[in-house]
């Protein structure tokens, strides 16, 4: 299948495995990328610069493939040192970045300069208009139904990506709620250019995270996610566990008098214990709404297969019936 995607990335199928906390490691963006889509290393994951570098190479020897990697624009009294970590993504010779959180302007110039692709992450219209305007090739437009943050606007992706579509020069891929061969042609009739996938890919075999967070996910619904942080308005999708609805109810008793420190015990530093230790009442960790449609844990080679072959099937049957009926 080509796409304005697949011809932009150079990738085989147009599917993305987006950058994920504690996911994003060489093994799982190698697995993507050797099945024919573009596998996403995480930039923060990684305690260093040289750390990322050193994540880039092991990458590279694991795969022939594009491969990307998450630069993540976070708010903080102490940020990442995102010129080094730019840095070592130009030294590395990645020539896809995806970036998410803040506007990321002020990195753009040397990415382009490098001659690398740059997909922003965003949950607007507004927002992605932005991004095409800073010089971004491409956005992610992020439904409300994805896992991890959502924004504050609550626009499903049945809306978001038409709307994109009406507004967007650039190409776009959706993200959130994809899972499946039908979660691809629904994107594509909407105006998207293919599909970005989180929680699907953690429920892989290569995925780099422990067997219990594999197994939550296949068990989970699409009732099982839960709304945190919102009166913070840094609203965050994750899955429901005995934490997360102690945290609730933390944001229920404080009301507006709500501040980060008050929930710091739930949604700080449990990634590690969650994503390696596989301590699922840890704390708060993404998950996306999709997860009522993972019921298997395949290779990334079976998943991107099946769904491709389900894409198919649905376009040149099931649609072309329609057509001619």
């Amino acid at each position: 299948m080509k796409t304005r995607i697949t011809d932009m990335f150079g990738i085989q199928h147009p599917i993305i495995q987006g950058g994920m906390h504690y996911v994003g490691f060489a093994e799982m963006a190698a697995a993507v990328s050797n099945a024919g889509g573009l596998g996403i290393i995480t930039a923060l994951t990684q305690k260093t610069p040289e750390d990322l570098a050193n994540e880039i190479a092991k990458c590279r020897d694991m795969t022939d493939k594009p491969f990307g990697v998450n630069i993540t624009f976070l708010p903080s009294l102490t940020p990442p040192d995102y010129p080094a970590i730019v840095q070592k993504v130009i030294e590395g010779g990645v020539k896809v970045v995806e970036t998410a959180g803040r506007n990321p302007a002020q990195v753009m110039p040397f990415l382009k300069d490098a001659g690398i692709k740059v997909i922003h992450k965003c949950t607007s219209v507004r927002h992605s208009l932005k991004a095409q305007d800073i010089g971004c090739d491409a956005v992610s437009v992020d439904g409300f139904e994805c896992g991890g943050h959502p924004g504050e606007d609550d626009i499903p992706n049945m809306i978001l990506l038409p709307r994109a579509a009406d507004e967007l020069d650039i190409p776009f891929v959706s993200s959130g709620g994809q899972a499946d061969g039908r979660s691809l042609v629904a994107s594509l009739a909407m105006g998207a250019e293919g599909m970005n996938m989180g929680t699907r890919f953690i429920a892989t075999k290569e995925a780099p995270v422990h067997e219990n967070v594999k197994q939550a996910i296949v068990a989970a619904s699409e009732l099982d996610t839960r709304l945190v942080m919102r009166p913070l308005r840094n609203t965050e999708r994750v899955l429901t566990n005995p934490a997360v609805e102690r945290l609730l109810e933390k944001e229920k008793a404080l009301g507006a008098d709500l501040k980060f420190e008050h929930i710091v015990e739930e949604v700080a530093g449990v990634y590690p214990k969650i994503m390696m230790d596989g301590d699922m009442d840890a704390g708060a960790w993404s998950c996306g709404m999709v997860a009522g449609l993972i019921h298997d844990i395949p290779t990334c080679q079976e998943l991107i297969d099946r769904i491709m072959s389900e894409a198919n099937e649905i376009i040149h049957a099931r649609l072309k019936g329609f057509a001619t009926a």
